[in-house]
């Protein structure tokens, strides 16, 4: 059996399809038993889920320069 840390680990993963079969098997198995894992999987796929489903946008290099650039002349 896995341990809980183990098994969030796995979870991890699973989300990003990175989790092997014997992996999801081993995660499977522990929340058959861990009541607190399962809930942990279930929130993580929804927040995955909604994650996937949001218009998010991330910086461009030159944006990110920019904000480095102010952040050095606040911060020096």
């Amino acid at each position: 059996m896995i341990s809980c840390e183990e098994a969030a680990i796995i979870c991890n993963k699973a989300q990003y399809s990175e989790a092997s079969l014997g992996d999801k098997l081993k995660l499977r198995l522990h929340t058959l038993i861990c009541k607190a894992c399962k809930i942990y999987v279930k929130k993580n796929t929804r927040l995955s889920t909604l994650c996937r489903k949001a218009p998010l946008h991330s910086l461009t290099e030159t944006d990110k320069d920019a904000i480095r650039q102010r952040l050095d002349k606040f911060q020096g």
